[in-house]
């Protein structure tokens, strides 16, 4: 039997940087895995428990959001127009000493419904009181990597909770979430902690999702204070013996990167934010000659202000163009090996998701192709890049199951989503005196 069978799809399939398009097909889909992929009418439709009409729709894999903080929706347009110092230590630190785990659930509901509207089906989550982010993954039906972010100052008793956090909910919601750790980064965490962090995942067989490299000014500190570059010091420490998400990493050095090419790395880039807060741009170029993995990632929403994996395609071929000063870099077949294919290798998933073929898991998007701004449909992989909308995703798949179809959420209730948050609002946006989760070095 069946479980879902999807009629009359396109299909775009990226392999060894090209492109194709198959119309006209067939998925079938059983126990949340791709059985067949054929022409249309080729499979019998009598075999399958439902049918989804996906005439006209063009079918890409789901992608996956290599580095968020989920929940920070609920801060989303408080902070503009600041450094980041300011950003960190004035705003954001002190506003997150507001939440508590009831207001995390309800933000971490609304983020992740905002993703399955833009065609994401997984997240690598970094942030507080994660019981409650897994409690809202598992909910909605969607994968996650998820972390518990820890600072130095709290010790290792806050470690060890977040190494109990990853025992709890490993493998949990049918295998669709994982759990790793999550110190938060080399400028708010010494030495000592992130080597006692690398110690820990090493006994629990998981990996790291840290933070590091984010400014020049961040290296400039860490040269200083430790006479080597914030990865250098992760590699000294033992971070990087184990699997690890690095989120941004803008100033790698060369010797850097020939580390970073030898260990088992990926990196999580988010364009939108780099240019907001005025950060830089990462050598892309020179990260992926080196075979290093690369992956879209949103950031938060306080920073972002959307979590749109097609808004952030669109920014890093730009900037990549516009820091090299060459619009040959970074082409269409380069961005959407990085979206499609390079998410996954991050969070280290690709042998089994990325592509649509018998096999892999079904995290399936059907995109809306009519949109008079995708008209003409000469080059449907350049539209995918330079004209798509989030908007135009029309309907989401995740291990099999449809979260939305239509534009219409299945497994989250916005309208209660929305109620809950609004009502907690007024709280949240206060800053008390004295009061901040961390401080970031200026």
């Amino acid at each position: 039997m069946i479980d879902l069978l999807i009629q009359g799809c396109d299909i775009l399939h990226l392999k060894e940087g090209e492109t194709t398009l198959d119309l006209n097909q067939d998925i079938a889909i059983r126990e949340g895995v791709i059985i067949q992929v054929a022409a249309a009418g080729s499979i019998n439709p009598d075999n399958a428990k439902e049918l989804l009409s996906a005439k006209g729709l063009l079918a890409v894999p789901g992608t996956a959001n290599t580095h968020a903080h989920v929940p920070m929706v609920l801060f989303r347009g408080l902070v503009e127009d600041v450094t980041l110092a300011s950003w960190f230590n004035d705003y954001i630190f002190p506003l997150e000493s507001n939440l508590t785990p009831e207001d995390v659930y309800w933000g971490a509901l609304l983020g992740i419904a905002e993703m399955i509207e833009n065609g994401i089906t997984a997240v690598a989550d970094h942030y507080f009181f994660m019981d409650q982010v897994a409690e809202a993954v598992r909910d909605s039906g969607m994968r996650a990597n998820l972390v518990w972010a820890v600072f130095g100052h709290e010790g290792e008793k806050k470690l060890n909770a977040t190494v109990d956090f990853v025992r709890r909910w490993q493998g949990a919601a049918g295998g669709r979430i994982v759990t790793w750790l999550g110190p938060h980064a080399p400028y708010t965490t010494g030495p000592d902690f992130l080597h006692l962090s690398a110690k820990k995942a090493q006994e629990l067989g998981v990996g790291i999702h840290i933070h590091v490299s984010e400014t020049l000014e961040q290296v400039q500190l860490s040269l200083k204070e430790y006479g080597m570059t914030p990865i250098k010091l992760l590699k000294e420490t033992g971070v990087l013996d184990v699997p690890t998400i690095l989120a941004h990493c803008l100033f790698p050095t060369d010797e850097d990167i020939q580390m970073l090419a030898k260990l088992p790395t990926g990196i999580a880039q988010a364009p939108k934010t780099y240019m907001k807060a005025g950060m830089g741009t990462a050598p892309l170029t020179k990260l992926r000659a080196a075979g290093i993995p690369i992956g879209l990632a949103s950031d938060g929403a306080a920073s972002n202000n959307t979590l749109d994996l097609y808004e952030q395609a669109r920014l890093l071929a730009l900037t990549q163009k516009h820091l090299a000063q060459d619009p040959t870099v970074m082409p269409v077949s380069d961005v959407l090996e990085i979206m499609f294919h390079g998410g996954w290798q991050v969070l280290r998933m690709a042998d089994q998701l990325g592509d649509l073929q018998a096999g892999k898991l079904a995290d399936i998007v059907l995109l809306r192709q009519d949109g008079v701004h995708l008209y003409p449909r000469y080059n449907p992989a350049a539209n995918l890049v330079y004209s798509l909308r989030a908007s135009d995703v029309d309907t989401v798949i995740c291990a099999g199951k449809v979260l939305m179809r239509e534009r219409q959420l299945l497994t989250i209730d916005k309208k209660r989503v929305k109620q809950e948050i609004a009502q907690r609002l007024e709280r949240l946006n206060q800053r008390v005196p004295g009061r901040r989760v961390a401080f970031y070095p200026a």
